[in-house]
């Protein structure tokens, strides 16, 4: 990536209607802009063509980041007439030392990195979604922020331009037990709960979790025992299951779990059934939808499995089940084997650096 002054000289209706969303908060002011050496068109590792942050004094010192190149920047490619590309733009809000001239390059890459993600999955940040990242927000530090959640920028709304409407989705960094608490309520309902102590959602990576502080802890677990979990689905790299045949008696099936994500299953399982709600668990082929019933049960339509449990079921499960790689039975669901295998964390480089089971 290198530094540029100007904007591209094509034209780029869709990134001059950008720049213009963000004019009336900055007027005047230059932002501070890094650009793509080669484009990811001309097979460049960077997906975004540009990203630029203004600096601001209130309501805190902080950087405010948008991208270029999510949506369609020059000419209309995509088929639907009413979105631009992806139908959006990431933004980032980072508390900043008053004196800071330059913004730290880590969110560059990090913008980049979730950018790279999207073109590549397909999948799409809304208002209310999660991410884990698997370690600290910036790379080296000994930040607790190690989790993003994602809602539209409070200050810029969604804009229409030449290619399609663009909305502007801001990540909001969180530590890990605040993302924990969120996945057991509601995502919009807990960002909403911080806001007064995260104006605009800004990202301090210096912070403490704001769950120390028993009033926020307390609204969390009231909203959680009151309205259960919103959180309908979770991704499990390791996930999958096999069903095996024996003579005269049922089949017996197999559901293979990440030692990282049973605390997390189990703590969701015990706040959607109740509530009658089902929890999709997606692998990366395998699909198991897991919902309440009067009776426990087990079937299999292609590649998702359809498994009821009675609420006694439930809470053996939550007995039975540990963060520790092995076999386990559920007293009740003796159809049923629960394989639990070791997760491990690996940093950019794919190196190993911790194991959970």
């Amino acid at each position: 990536m290198t530094t540029v002054d100007d904007q591209p000289e094509d034209s780029a209706p869709g990134w001059d209607a950008i720049t213009a969303a963000f004019a009336p908060l900055y007027p005047g002011q230059e932002p501070r802009h890094v650009g793509s050496v080669i484009p990811w068109m001309l097979n460049g590792k960077d997906p975004l063509d540009g990203i630029s942050a203004w600096k601001r004094l209130d309501p805190v010192p902080h950087w405010h980041f948008v991208s270029y190149g999510l949506s369609e920047l020059y000419d209309k490619a995509s088929d639907d007439p009413q979105i631009s590309g992806f139908g959006l733009e990431l933004t980032f809000r980072l508390a900043c030392d008053p004196g800071e001239t330059d913004p730290p390059s880590w969110v560059f890459s990090l913008l980049q990195n979730l950018a790279r993600y999207i073109f590549q999955s397909g999948n799409v940040f809304d208002d209310g979604h999660w991410m884990n990242l698997n370690g600290p927000i910036a790379l080296g530090s000994d930040t607790l922020i190690g989790s993003l959640a994602f809602v539209f920028d409070p200050e810029v709304p969604p804009i229409d331009t030449p290619h399609g409407r663009v909305a502007f989705m801001q990540l909001v960094g969180l530590t890990v037990d605040e993302e924990a608490a969120g996945k057991r309520w509601n995502a919009r309902k807990m960002l909403d709960t911080l806001l007064p102590h995260m104006p605009l959602w800004i990202t301090d990576i210096s912070r403490s979790s704001l769950l120390d502080r028993p009033a926020i802890r307390a609204a969390l677990d009231a909203g959680s025992a009151r309205d259960g979990s919103s959180t309908g689905m979770l991704f499990n790299d390791a996930l999958d299951w096999s069903r095996q045949s024996r003579l005269l008696r049922p089949d017996i099936t197999t559901i293979t779990v990440g030692a990282g994500h049973v605390e997390a299953i189990l703590a969701l399982l015990r706040l959607r059934l109740p509530f009658g709600n089902e929890l999709h668990l997606r692998g990366a082929e395998k699909r198991i939808l897991v919902g309440p019933g009067g009776v426990n049960a087990v079937a299999a339509e292609n590649e998702q499995l359809r498994l009821t449990l009675t609420n006694a079921t439930l809470e053996a499960l939550a007995a039975t089940l540990h963060p520790r790689a092995g076999s386990y039975s559920v007293p009740g669901l003796d159809t049923v084997r629960w394989d639990v295998r070791q997760t491990l964390i690996k940093d950019a480089d794919g190196k190993v650096v911790k194991t959970i089971g």
